[in-house]
């Protein structure tokens, strides 16, 4: 089972007892504010969404600091990145970390030439880490997504395979 480590976190798979942590992610309506969907209202509905993720076969993995489970953060469908943490855990370089380490493993590990995102364009914190990381804008969107009624526009943002990282 792949187990990837960063200086401060531990990303892995999936378990069925990250239901509760993932749960206080999912459905806390400031970290769901770009999410592409709306908060989960009840644990039935995280179970569901953790269900699929550890059946899924992408690179997508928990995010735990000092074994607390924070977030997520990968590839839960090849090429498309996304990840989400809990706002407890903002503004401290958990996500730029673990996307970082993710974004790596799954060039080392898969055959893609290029990652993807696609980002609500008012969510200006996920768009700077994601230029941080070396993602370019490669276009932009009106209404893609209605999410609770609201639509949102995306812009798209993709990652080359670095050169120093060979095809496995």
């Amino acid at each position: 089972m792949v187990e990837l480590r960063t200086p401060r976190l531990r990303l892995r798979r999936a378990r069925p007892d990250d239901l509760e942590p993932m749960h206080a992610v999912l459905s806390h309506p400031v970290a769901m504010r770009y999410w592409s969907t709306t908060p989960h209202e009840d644990l039935a509905q995280t179970e569901a969404w953790l269900a699929d993720m550890i059946a899924t076969d992408g690179e997508d993995f928990v995010i735990e600091r000092e074994g607390r489970v924070i977030g997520k953060a990968g590839c839960y469908s090849l090429p498309e990145v996304g990840y989400i943490l809990h706002p407890d855990a903002w503004g401290q370089g958990f996500a730029s970390e673990a996307l970082g380490a993710a974004t790596a493993h799954v060039f080392a590990a898969r055959a893609v030439d290029r990652l993807t995102a696609d980002v609500d364009p008012r969510n200006a914190a996920s768009l700077a880490l994601l230029k941080k990381l070396g993602f370019a804008e490669t276009g932009r969107a009106a209404r893609t997504w209605l999410i609770g009624g609201e639509w949102c526009d995306s812009v798209y943002l993709a990652l080359d395979r670095p050169a120093t990282i060979p095809r496995p």
